[in-house]
């Protein structure tokens, strides 16, 4: 059962898209505060708290202190309370499971038995409609929640092929050798993100005149080559007259403004920038149709970036004080407003949703302007920004933390309706290591976005500059021969407003609550990763007798009994695990994903069915009438 409570007047964030009946307030008790409204209630000594999406420590965020305010920040230290994106939904698991929905786009606190208080406390700073989800089990709430929230983005089947990327590819040349370094390696590779360099000085909308003014004819000859390229576009547009998409925005009125009503100044990657005012339809539809100065070149995807916004300084403040104290950013935020309806908001109320608009805008007018699916993943959002494209998890650093930290965001984020998303594989800054990128494949081989993506000034992370490529090899030809099972099961949890990746206990119940270095992948697979430096083996819970398949180029599959049992997961294998009665199609695999034909499969498991979905992988329309059974 599903109700809503509105408290005040919240803005309309359109994360809710099925009408919901207005309720009375239960679970939670309301204190009105000087800092907003303070909803509060008991937690039982076994309540486990799951969801928050995009944040740090564990599954279950019992003890921790979270805020929901989309910000910029490298560190994704344990403690840190806030990353890029908001989703205020969250489940409580005991014996009355329910889930709660605080959607209001501006800060939210959520202090989870923190300190060991033995109480959820949630403070909204504005007002808010709450949506409260009683349910039989955790996952029936999400389940709930998933389908009042809207179907999930579908990209393209060359968008779950791997992805290199860096800050720091400037010339062609650059482009060039990554494509070739990879076939020299016969490694798969399907796409190569393009970084702000590719830009006229960090331009939106413009080419670097000496090195991509040809770009329509360079795409071309990459895709030729199986290899698509996938430009970055940031939020911030250059204050320079001759620059079209600044005058075309000053003239309209398509920029966020000053109290005094005129454009508000920002220092971002190219110099002084105005911000679109995503909020504003119109001005949506303008900034999105922007894009076709790059799909008329045949570019097909995109990822939208510095979307927070992310501000260097302002006309009100300097680099210098950013650097002293961040809490300049902050008081930014509320030195600029929106026009919607006529009527000024104040940038500060309705901060969490600037990423999710932008890539809304970016969404709904490529629908337009291309004649099949495309790919986009963005850096901030909010519960609803699923519906229109993906994200990735941020600014992460090179280390076994992060690594860890992705398994555990993964099924979070699905309970908020992300369901294309990915981590930077092997860290964006710092220098990774040889074991833990390929620790880090061997994770991102289960993800939708399997992107290597990597800091300028940082070791050069693509898998062929390292000794004894076959190791790299053999995880990537994984993913793809792996690809029948992961992109049917992505569609069909997409129009079955169902997670991809579940955390144990969402099935298994009580008995594996525990369990959190383990993630249920679709209906039929656990994986098992090794999450540890220096580790080859480790202790996997199976919660029922399953199949256990090992894959070094080929696949070898054993039955193995309920219980605890220690494997060895040596750096070139993949170890995973399929569910009782259940089976996974594999294929044989390829260079780039124009050479699978998903419809020739090996059934691996002990099942007799596999609904599989199966289409030409870009048509626009996806529907379950694309779902055939085989049998085993």
């Amino acid at each position: 059962m599903i109700q809503k409570i509105t408290f005040g007047s919240p803005f309309p964030t359109e994360a809710v898209v099925v009408p919901v009946e207005e309720g009375s307030l239960s679970r939670f008790t309301l204190r009105e505060t000087e800092h907003g409204r303070l909803f509060s209630c008991p937690l039982a000594k076994t309540d486990a708290v799951y969801g928050l999406g995009e944040t740090m420590r564990g599954i279950n965020k019992r003890g921790g202190r979270y805020v929901s305010f989309n910000t910029d920040d490298m560190r994704h230290r344990a403690d840190m309370p806030s990353l890029y994106g908001s989703h205020n939904f969250i489940i409580v698991d005991g014996t009355e499971p329910f889930g709660a929905f605080f959607d209001t786009p501006t800060c939210v606190t959520f202090e989870i038995d923190y300190r060991k208080s033995g109480k959820l406390d949630v403070l909204c700073e504005q007002d808010v409609t709450l949506y409260l989800i009683d349910g039989e089990s955790a996952y029936d709430v999400t389940r709930q929640f998933l389908q009042i929230i809207g179907q999930s983005f579908i990209p393209p089947l060359w968008a779950f092929g791997y992805g290199q990327s860096r800050w720091g590819y400037k010339t062609k040349k650059d482009y060039d050798g990554v494509v070739a370094g990879y076939r020299k390696a016969q490694i798969p590779l399907d796409y190569i993100c393009m970084d702000i360099d590719y830009m006229d000085r960090y331009i939106d909308f413009t080419l670097n005149p000496k090195h991509f003014a040809d770009l329509k004819e360079y795409a071309r000859q990459m895709k030729e080559q199986g290899v698509r390229l996938v430009p970055i576009i940031d939020a911030g547009v250059k204050i320079e007259p001759g620059n079209e998409t600044y005058e075309e925005g000053v003239k309209n009125g398509y920029f966020c403004v000053n109290e005094d009503g005129n454009p508000f100044s920002a220092a971002v990657w190219p110099g002084m920038t105005h911000f679109p005012d995503f909020p504003q339809p119109k001005a949506r539809e303008w900034f999105g149709n922007e894009y076709h100065k790059l799909t008329e070149l045949g570019i097909e995807g995109f990822w939208n970036d510095m979307n927070e916004p992310a501000i260097f300084h302002s006309e009100y403040s300097s680099s210098a004080d950013y650097a002293k104290d961040k809490k300049f950013r902050e008081s930014d935020y509320k030195r600029f407003f929106h026009t919607v309806d006529g009527k000024r908001i104040r940038h500060y109320d309705v901060h969490n949703l600037y990423g999710y608009m932008m890539t809304r805008a970016a969404s709904e007018q490529l629908d337009k302007l291309l004649d099949k699916r495309f790919l986009l993943f963005s850096r901030s959002s909010y519960v609803g920004s699923h519906r229109y494209g993906g994200i990735w998890t941020g600014d992460n650093r090179s280390c076994w933390a992060h690594l860890r930290q992705i398994v555990y965001q993964l099924p979070s984020l699905n309970m908020c309706g992300i369901l294309y998303t990915g981590s930077d594989t092997g860290g964006f800054s710092g220098n990774t290591t040889r074991e833990l990128l390929i620790r880090w494949l061997a994770v991102s081989a289960f993800t939708p976005l399997m992107r290597n993506h990597s800091m300028i000034a940082t070791r050069r992370q693509e898998c062929y500059r390292f000794s004894d490529v076959q190791e790299f090899k053999q995880i990537i030809d994984f993913r793809y021969r792996f690809l029948p099972y992961l992109y049917s099961e992505y569609v069909k949890c997409a129009l079955r407003r169902d997670m991809l990746f579940k955390p144990l206990a969402f099935v298994y119940g009580e008995k594996a609550k525990h369990i959190e270095d383990q993630l249920l992948v679709g209906d039929s697979v656990m994986m098992t990763p090794i999450l540890e430096k220096g580790k080859t083996t480790r202790t996997v819970f199976l919660p029922e007798e399953m199949t256990m398949v090992r894959y070094d180029g080929s696949f070898h599959c054993a039955t193995v009994p309920e219980g605890t049992m220690e494997i060895s997961v040596p750096l070139d294998e993949i170890v995973f695990f399929i569910r009782k009665g259940k089976l996974v199609p594999v294929g044989k695999g390829g260079n780039n994903t124009s050479e699978i034909d998903l419809s020739d499969v090996t059934l691996l498991g002990d099942g007799t069915e596999y609904e599989q979905y199966l289409d030409d992988g870009f048509t626009k329309q996806c529907t379950l009438d694309d779902v055939r059974v085989l049998k085993k």
